[in-house]
């Protein structure tokens, strides 16, 4: 089973990466178009959180049967995987305020590109 989790934990960190361009970039081409921040750019947003959420608990579970060790470059790994839980949500709730003005597109595209490459760091500290 661990082998199973294991596999998803990677397979998934591949999704991330890719989910978060794919929705950094559709979020730059409606910040340019001044559009400002909809339901299902949020949705969206949701969906890549949701994606992290799942990741950090498998995350958990490989760290519980041992597979990981708390020191270390995982400790990085932890700490990418514990900022891409909090980043998104701050930005919106805290920083902008749940705005959803063409400021707010622009602001969570970047936040967007930002979680994408917060993905690809864990990948590399990952064991």
């Amino acid at each position: 089973m661990i082998d199973a989790v294991s596999t998803a934990h990677a397979l998934i960190s591949n999704t991330l990466w890719l989910f978060f361009l794919i929705l950094g970039l559709w979020g730059l081409v409606r910040a340019v178009q001044r559009q400002g921040v909809d339901g299902s750019y949020l949705g969206a947003m949701a969906i890549g959180q949701a994606l992290f959420l799942v990741q950090g608990a498998m995350g958990v579970v490989l760290w519980a049967s041992g597979l990981l060790s708390p020191l270390g470059r995982p400790a990085m790994h932890v700490l990418y995987g514990t900022f891409a839980l909090i980043f998104m949500p701050f930005v919106y709730f805290i920083w902008l305020k749940s705005d959803d003005s063409n400021r707010a597109q622009w602001a969570l595209a970047l936040t967007t590109l930002f979680m994408f490459g917060i993905a690809l760091r864990a990948i590399g500290t990952g064991v």
